[in-house]
């Protein structure tokens, strides 16, 4: 994920700039804002660099490297753990740069931000469907971008992730026999969440859900579904055996 930039070329680039004496002074400026950043990255001080890496761009706006310098501040923040200091720092390079190169890298490097804060699934803040938006977006915006493959596979495992805490939730209005909740909670993962490993499992406590509330008919409805969907499941392998013992 770490974004290149090579520094050499840089001093080389604005040390060989010419113009008057205060456009100089600015460029010599530049490069000691930009020495200073990487020397304070370098060190694994990324507070202190994107600190540095900021001033560089709100000091120097028309700059050519203002983009590079948020995208790295924006990097720095993330690797200081401050997501909301990297969020907001990629959410002023998307307002100010929509249309530059580095674009794909900053949706997905905003995207890990909310992802790298996604808890298990009985504490569930939210990050998980925000990270899923943004990664999605990536994907349909950038198909062919280098990370849009990661992307893909993020997404798969977010949305296995939002269908287990579904489940979680489904689980505990049967422990306390929420019976109308649990349902709507467990159909909801077979329609939306067909992609990830749940429905096999919905449709199993489907099946519990209406025995246990005396409808025979509709737990014979998704006990064969789970047969037919998934014959060598272990959520079928259990349903028989449940059976065969009553």
């Amino acid at each position: 994920m770490k974004k290149q930039i090579i520094l050499v070329g840089l001093l080389s680039v604005l040390g060989g700039c010419t113009g008057t004496n205060n456009e100089i002074i600015v460029d010599k400026t530049l490069t000691d804002i930009y020495s200073t950043a990487y020397t304070e990255f370098n060190d694994e001080n990324y507070e202190a660099a994107a600190t540095e890496f900021l001033k560089a761009e709100s000091q120097h706006p028309a700059s050519p490297w203002a983009p590079d310098a948020l995208i790295m501040a924006a990097y720095s923040y993330y690797m200081d753990n401050d997501f909301a200091g990297a969020i907001l720092t990629t959410d002023r390079f998307m307002r100010f740069h929509p249309g530059h190169k580095d674009v794909p890298y900053v949706m997905y490097l905003r995207a890990m931000c909310h992802y790298r804060q996604v808890s298990d699934v009985r504490r569930e803040p939210g990050e998980s469907a925000y990270a899923l938006q943004q990664f999605q977006t990536l994907v349909q915006r950038f198909p062919n971008s280098p990370y849009a493959k990661n992307a893909e596979n993020k997404i798969l495992i977010l949305k296995n992730y939002i269908a287990g805490k579904v489940m979680y939730s489904a689980r505990n209005d049967m422990a306390r026999e929420n019976w109308p909740s649990a349902i709507n909670r467990l159909q909801s993962v077979i329609k939306d969440a067909q992609e990830t490993v749940m429905p096999a499992e919905a449709m199993y406590r489907l099946t519990e859900c209406y025995t246990a509330i005396g409808l025979p008919e509709q737990a014979a409805g998704y006990a064969e579904m789970l047969r037919l969907n998934f014959p060598d499941n272990e959520w079928t392998s259990r349903l028989d055996k449940h059976q065969k013992n009553h």
